[in-house]
């Protein structure tokens, strides 16, 4: 079947496969050997053997190396045992419950996991046809904005014949501990899966975007209607095919994995495998009170270990819900790992939840399609001002402007908008370890409606993100119609790095990065003319205008005239006072004409004209705040004129001073 996944080393699987099927060996991977390199680049663990699932197909190896032991781990292996469940997994010995967390996630959604394991019915082994085997495998990850086609072959590090990584509970199943096989190569190493981050195994398993929340800083366990809202959320993102983790906070290293009264675990990532509004009572009584709990289900990835407050597996609060009801929720009284919580006990006792929701961008979804944006960017160092990429965060005010900007459109009278960036993994060598990651963040600010070229003044600042050394950084906002700069920065100046930021917002938002610092000169310039003066023309509100119904109402906006140039403002509804908080960027041949603000109202048949102002800004002038009283259009008082507008007008005869 054609995909669109990457081969990762331009390594085929399919031509690799059927290489060693003809010359009837057993692939060994050049880029992933079986060895020390392969495990670790920093600590040792003594007598590792890197072994193949099935015994008597590891005899059949005619390239086992000195450190693949000639015995396989059992005789009937399999990459599924009855199916994939989030129970398959258990962490082994490096500390990557995140990842096993993730994958527990994974398994609980068949369109995801098939999307990562690909044509997993030609993967299988198949006893029947023993000729087809090779010992090779590939899975799918998404990553840095590419579906990437990792190969691998199966033999897999143990330990007294036992697997000492991830391993399922049956121990002839194989499909976690090879998909960590293949996230390590992808890695560098086993051990640089040592203490990540979930929210990044979220998003490569997935292609979605991570959002993670405080709940301490959200205080979600005192405040009942943020709690109620969020778990509509979580619900939603669970019900549309998400994936969820969640941990508890350590704030030492003693405190990792210390295992508190109640059950749970500090500094260990728990998988979220259901979300539900339990109905409580019995029978038709039940039915018709509506009475329903705010419940979420987790699993440890050690497999054992669980909560033992309210509604865990024994507690006597499940005699409130029917037998019916519990099959439905699949409650079980096994040390599985697995327990369910109220969600406000979640909040009490849990610090930090991740949502890595799907955005759905398909016109066929009856659920809300998002228009994505996707840009590739760099942030690169240059001596000369004007051409570097690196100016860090706004702290660092004299170069922040210095980093790439893009600008987007909201089209309506507001727009929920979610904006991810994520920064390329560093690529080092096993022996180096793994990559760390810098601290990224962005911020946004409103501009003027027209503007194309970078800002060289800060604007509005409407939203800012965290800034962290995570892998990605997501921010959902609300903003008004208008136009938005993201400039995304690493926290210091001066780093260097790739990135990918992707806008979502409800109409396409005409994302792009802006490139030039102000208009370009071309062969006709010199015929028609170059700026010579930047005006920034800011209109903040108006009062006093004119009557329009009987209900002694307005819907004004705003034109701005300038040079044969004009943009319009939204409409305000409804109103003889609006604040219109609109700007314009003129970049102007002929200094000495004025520029034009009109207010009109808007009518269903024709728009009605209240006024206007003629606004003469000289070079370098930087006027304050000024209300003028609105005239006709020939700049006259009139007595047919009422009202006056507040306005700003920035000049400038250096076009990158605004």
């Amino acid at each position: 079947m054609f995909s669109s996944a990457k081969p990762y080393g331009n390594q085929h699987f399919s031509a690799l496969k059927k290489d060693c099927q003809r010359r009837k060996v057993l692939f060994e991977d050049p880029l992933f050997p079986a060895t020390d390199d392969s495990l670790f680049y920093k600590s040792r663990i003594q007598g590792v053997q890197w072994k193949r699932p099935n015994v008597s197909e590891a005899r059949m190896s005619s390239l086992c190396t000195s450190l693949c032991c000639c015995h396989g781990i059992c005789d009937n292996p399999y990459l599924f045992v009855d199916g994939i469940s989030s129970h398959d997994l258990h962490q082994g010995q490096v500390g990557n419950c995140w990842f096993v967390a993730a994958c527990s996630s994974l398994a609980s959604r068949e369109s995801l996991w098939q999307k990562v394991i690909p044509d997993w019915k030609e993967q299988e082994w198949n006893a029947e046809k023993p000729e087809n085997y090779a010992g090779i495998f590939h899975f799918q990850f998404w990553r840095f904005g590419d579906w990437v086609d990792v190969v691998i072959d199966d033999r897999l590090p143990t330990l007294h014949n036992q697997l000492i990584y991830c391993h399922s509970n049956a121990k002839n199943e194989f499909w976690c501990a090879l998909v960590e096989k293949a996230y390590a190569k992808l890695s560098g190493c086993y051990e640089a899966l040592d203490g990540g981050n979930t929210a990044d195994a979220l998003v490569d398993f997935t292609s979605g975007v991570s959002e993670p929340i405080d709940l301490i800083e959200g205080n979600y366990v005192n405040d009942e209607a943020k709690r109620n809202l969020l778990f509509e959320r979580v619900l939603k993102v669970h019900n549309r095919g998400g994936l969820i983790s969640c941990s508890i906070k350590a704030t030492t290293a003693a405190d990792m994995e210390a295992r508190l009264d109640c059950g749970l675990v500090k500094g260990h990532a728990y998988a979220v495998t259901d979300v539900r509004k339990v109905r409580l009572g019995h029978g038709l009584l039940a039915f018709f009170k509506s009475e329903k709990l705010d419940m979420i289900r987790l699993r440890n990835p050690w497999g054992e270990r669980e909560w033992n407050g309210p509604w865990s597996d024994t507690s006597e609060e499940w005699q409130k819900v029917s037998k019916s009801e519990r099959e439905k929720l699949g409650m079980t009284v096994d040390d599985d790992g697995e327990f369910w919580m109220t969600f406000e006990d979640f909040c009490k006792y849990f610090t930090d939840i991740i949502k890595c929701r799907l955005i759905n961008t398909s016109y066929l979804s009856i659920h809300k399609t998002w228009e994505e944006a996707v840009m590739r960017g760099v942030w690169t160092r240059h001596d000369e001002p004007l051409k570097n990429r690196s100016g860090g965060c706004i702290n660092h005010k004299a170069t922040f402007l210095q980093n790439p900007q893009y600008v987007f459109d909201v089209k309506k009278a507001e727009d929920e908008v979610l904006i991810s960036i994520q920064q390329k993994p560093k690529r080092t060598s096993r022996k180096e370890g793994k990559g760390e990651n810098l601290a990224i963040g962005f911020e946004i600010h409103k501009v003027e409606l027209n503007r194309n070229y970078r800002m060289h003044t800060l604007q509005q600042q409407v939203a800012t993100s965290v800034y962290i050394n995570s892998r990605s950084i997501f921010l959902r906002t609300d903003l008004k119609e208008g136009r938005y700069v993201i400039i995304p920065t690493t926290f210091d100046p001066g780093h260097v790095g790739e990135f990918l930021l992707r806008v979502f917002t409800d109409v396409p938002a005409d994302c792009r990065e802006l490139t030039l610092d102000e208009p370009p000169r071309t062969c006709w310039s010199g015929m028609c003319g170059y700026p010579q003066v930047v005006s920034q023309v800011h209109v903040l509100a108006a009062a006093g205008l004119k009557n329009q119904d009987s209900q002694g109402g307005a819907d004004p906006y705003v034109i701005i005239k300038c040079e044969g140039n004009k943009i319009r403002s939204p409409v305000q509804k409804n109103t003889q006072t609006p604040e219109f908080d609109v700007k314009g960027l003129f970049y102007r041949k002929k200094a000495g004409q004025p520029i034009i603000v009109q207010v009109w109202n808007h009518n269903i048949i024709s728009d009605e004209f209240l006024g206007q102002v003629a606004l003469t800004g000289e070079p370098d002038d930087r006027l304050s705040q000024q209300t003028l009283h609105l005239q006709d259009k020939e700049n006259k008082k009139s007595s047919g004129i009422s009202g006056s507008i507040a306005v700003r007008l920035l000049s400038s005869s250096r076009l990158i001073n605004v």
